[in-house]
């Protein structure tokens, strides 16, 4: 049992509902249009791990995010055929309420994307939308997981103000905040540090190494170097499909695909 889920969690609410963290991708195929995009991708992303997914542009890497985050949802003429497992529901073939769906996977871009509203009303606004609405319960909301993404001591003694006066790493250490107040099982990063400073980029890895105690981390990322920073397990695609995974470590040093071992070394971007 961790330390931590001993501790009174100001969201317990959510806490206690959310079920086994198993996530699972079977057989998953998506066409958007007449582009075949994800191609019999299987992937069972470990728990309480960071897992990231490394490949070229346009190899399908964002799109996978987006289907498990259900954000494909939205994407004109996007078709999904497989399942993906969470805990013991497909979510694809599920009727599940979009939004409580997200709640348990949360995204977070590429770009930092405030809310156009408070740095407090930013943290609680889904708290909000899945009913804690007492003021003081979202009061201790905001601060846990301010200091939690390790930004309350920065903004404590302004939280009325509008989220858009960060900078663009307390921007994203704010949208994480958002992210982690209702108590995902999984956290899904879209190359989260791309657009940063190198020492926000540092703050933000150091972030999800610490998190990864309590959340199931999954980050697209183009830089190497990061994933091997920082990745438990790793995840090679290439044009659509999945050509190799495992732990980072066997991955990084021993990959057994000839493609593998090619993007490693630089051979194709």
């Amino acid at each position: 049992m961790r330390i931590v889920r001993k501790k009174f969690r100001p969201d317990y609410k959510f806490v206690r509902h959310c079920g086994g963290a198993h996530l699972e991708v079977q057989n998953l195929n998506v066409h958007i249009k007449d582009n075949h995009i994800l191609k019999n991708v299987n992937i069972t992303f470990p728990d309480k791990k960071i897992t990231c997914i490394i490949g070229p542009s346009g190899c399908g890497k964002t799109t996978l995010l987006k289907t498990m985050n259900r954000l494909i949802d939205t994407v004109e003429g996007a078709k999904i055929e497989g399942k993906i497992i969470l805990g013991t529901e497909d979510i694809v073939g599920s009727g599940e309420n979009i939004i409580h769906h997200r709640r348990r996977i949360g995204l977070v871009s590429q770009k930092p994307c405030p809310l156009p509203m408070s740095i407090f009303d930013n943290v609680a606004y889904g708290c909000r939308i899945h009913g804690i609405l007492n003021r003081r319960k979202l009061r201790m909301v905001v601060q846990h997981y301010l200091k939690a993404v390790g930004l309350w001591n920065e903004v404590e003694n302004r939280l009325k103000t509008p989220a858009s006066r960060l900078s663009m790493g307390q921007q994203q250490r704010l949208c994480l905040a958002r992210s982690l107040a209702v108590e995902p099982q999984f956290i899904l990063a879209d190359e989260a540090t791309s657009s940063l400073d190198p020492m926000s980029s540092k703050n933000v890895e150091e972030l999800f190494v610490k998190l990864k105690n309590d959340y199931s981390i999954i980050m697209v990322t183009h830089t190497l170097q990061q994933a091997q920073r920082i990745a438990d397990y790793a995840v090679f695609m290439y044009l659509g499909e999945v050509v190799e995974a495992g732990t980072a470590e066997q991955l990084f040093k021993n990959p057994q695909h000839t493609l593998t071992k090619e993007y490693l070394s630089g051979a194709f971007n």
